[in-house]
């Protein structure tokens, strides 16, 4: 009986020890996670007001809320380890470790998410923007954040990844709210350049979607080998470009011929020797 008493009054004072000495650390431990999950909770939702203040894309904000959120729960998280007593170095090994092994396993589709926040960022186009890229064209129909939707006059739909966009040459032809429009007009050698002139601004002072300023521009540009060509500058709003270039080369077709003067095409005269 003494035996078993004993032993529990050991049991008894081991729990004692134990509880002072890892007591304070536990409740000081978990009052700095709970701390530090509110203050973590401020910290976003004032990332989230300051973002929507600044205009981010609504599509950002979201990934950019989760990731500084997780960022600092893991930075908590070590801490509160840290507090118990656990060894944080070994933890914080292990964890680069296993982020190293995703990363190389996920490189391609890390480059695309690197991508679509560089786009989503610094904005080199927005939806609705018609854009050229090194292998395709179209109207930017979505931005996600591992690929870019664009829509071609034809209704395709292309997917280009984020990653190669973020680092290709594009030209965006809508960040501009005009556009100029050349023309090359050819007239034969025997037309006069002053009536081939005459012509075209009659044809374009009774456009009303050609913009007086800047003024049209015209000009004997060369003197190719089977035609004189002039190169016409129009300025219009970027929405009329397709429209208008396509009515104008069908008005100066029709009225070059009305007026007589002559839309040459290329030609080739061949000579037959006879050898005697």
């Amino acid at each position: 009986m003494e035996e078993v008493t004993s032993e529990a009054s050991k049991y008894t004072q081991m729990a004692i020890d134990l509880a002072m000495s890892w007591g304070p650390k536990v409740i000081a431990a978990i009052v700095t996670l709970l701390v530090g999950l509110w203050i973590i909770g401020m910290i976003t939702r004032g990332v989230g007001k300051t973002m929507q203040k600044r205009d981010v894309d609504p599509s950002l904000r979201p990934f950019l809320k989760s990731l500084i959120s997780a960022v600092l729960k893991v930075m908590l998280f070590i801490s509160v380890i840290g507090m118990v007593g656990i060894e944080a170095t070994s933890f914080v090994a292990v964890l680069g470790a296993a982020g190293l092994a995703i990363g190389l396993a996920l490189q391609g589709t890390l480059q695309n998410f690197a991508g679509g926040v560089i786009i989503l960022l610094i904005k080199p186009f927005k939806v609705g923007d018609w854009i050229d890229t090194p292998s395709h064209s179209g109207t930017v129909h979505a931005i996600q954040i591992f690929h870019t939707i664009l829509k071609t006059p034809d209704m395709k739909t292309i997917i280009i990844p984020n990653g190669p966009l973020a680092n290709s040459s594009l030209t965006n032809y809508s960040t501009e709210p005009r556009r100029r429009l050349d023309l090359t007009v050819g007239v034969g050698y025997g037309d006069s350049t002053q009536k081939t002139r005459e012509t075209l601004m009659e044809l374009i002072n009774a456009d009303e979607r050609i913009l007086k300023d800047p003024e049209p521009f015209i000009a004997v540009a060369e003197l190719a080998d089977s035609s004189v060509n002039f190169t016409v500058r129009l300025w219009v709003e970027a929405s009329n470009y397709w429209p208008l270039k396509f009515d104008m080369n069908e008005r100066i077709y029709n009225k070059f011929n009305e007026v007589g003067l002559n839309i040459p095409f290329p030609q080739m005269d061949v000579h037959m020797h006879k050898d005697n």
